[in-house]
């Protein structure tokens, strides 16, 4: 699929720059202690307050606008049936290319999500629990293209979004472990009745992710509201570039580690190998599977070179 660009079609989007962007907040405003900066944010992706209250405030403040419409809605559709829906999960997803900062943007606005008035409960799912195990992958001759909309188990990850979406309490999601590189076959991640769900990946917001014949069903189509976290390519490759680095000599060391094989490259080498991984793996994934879906979002944070937001796109209502 060829990206598309935005002189393609009429803008569809309201423009912000950050320093009008950050006046939007309004009321919310809340106290984060260092250790809860330290919680959130990941390897080599800085993450200070001014970040937290200047992009993310204002992004809670919306989307709990959002949220409340979504009750209101329910409240009205109630009163016009004559019967009493249960309450159902507001859901959020959050897409983007790896290493361009999806996790941490989903760890903060977990959090700050949970500081609304109403102190909702929020949980966060990553779709990287659905990638296929790596014994499946071996079998397909799919393990080089982990990450690519083949290598998930789509069929469960929309049955969990369906069960989520029909009002059951409680749900058991598989867990993936970056340092085994592999889905953890005796542990689960039991999400329970949540207030809102966000749900985190390089592929929530794609549209070919199954090759089934007719009309099919997205992930995407259970989502309330959807982010995509937005960087110039060059700024993307750097930042996997230096990440995988930094994993080299730290979580790389450990013997347990599916990657410790990279643990004594020279950091020359390590460089080398992880350009080989981003031009052979990532980068045609980004450009075939995730970067066209960019404009299904709702809203999109563009990010600068030093990995802090610069741009907020909101879809025009």
């Amino acid at each position: 699929m060829t990206p598309i660009s935005e002189q393609t079609f009429s803008n569809p989007y309201q423009t912000f720059k950050r320093e009008e962007w950050k006046s939007l907040n309004g009321h919310f405003n809340h106290t984060l202690i260092a250790q809860d900066i330290d919680r959130l944010h990941a390897l080599n992706e800085p993450l200070n307050i001014q970040e937290i209250e200047e992009v993310y405030f204002p992004l809670a403040h919306l989307l709990e606008l959002h949220i409340n419409n979504y009750t209101t809605l329910r409240d009205n559709n109630n009163n016009f049936f004559q019967r009493t829906q249960q309450k159902l999960p507001f859901i959020i997803g959050i897409a983007g290319s790896v290493a361009v900062g999806k996790s941490t943007t989903a760890r903060v606005l977990k959090k700050v999500l949970s500081l609304l008035s109403s102190k909702p409960k929020v949980e966060l799912v990553t779709t990287d629990g659905f990638l296929y195990p790596n014994k499946v992958l071996i079998e397909r001759n799919l393990l080089n293209r982990k990450g690519f909309p083949e290598s998930y188990d789509t069929k469960s990850l929309l049955n969990f979004l369906s069960s989520m979406k029909s009002g059951e309490k409680s749900v058991a999601v598989p867990v993936y472990s970056h340092m085994e590189y592999d889905i953890l076959e005796r542990e689960k991640q039991k999400i329970q009745n949540p207030d809102i769900l966000i749900v985190e990946g390089i592929n929530v917001l794609q549209v070919n992710s199954q090759r089934t014949q007719g009309p099919g069903v997205f992930v995407s189509d259970f989502f309330d509201y959807a982010i995509y976290v937005d960087a110039a390519e060059k700024d993307i490759v750097n930042w996997y570039i230096n990440r995988f680095e930094s994993l080299r000599a730290t979580a790389f060391q450990d013997p347990l580690s599916y990657f410790h094989k990279y643990a004594n490259l020279s950091r020359e080498e390590s460089i080398q190998m992880a350009n080989q991984i981003w031009n052979e793996i990532n980068l045609p994934n980004l450009q075939d599977n995730i970067l066209p879906t960019k404009y299904r979002a709702d809203l999109i944070l563009e990010k600068g070179s030093r990995h802090f937001v610069k741009t907020i796109k909101v879809r025009k209502i």
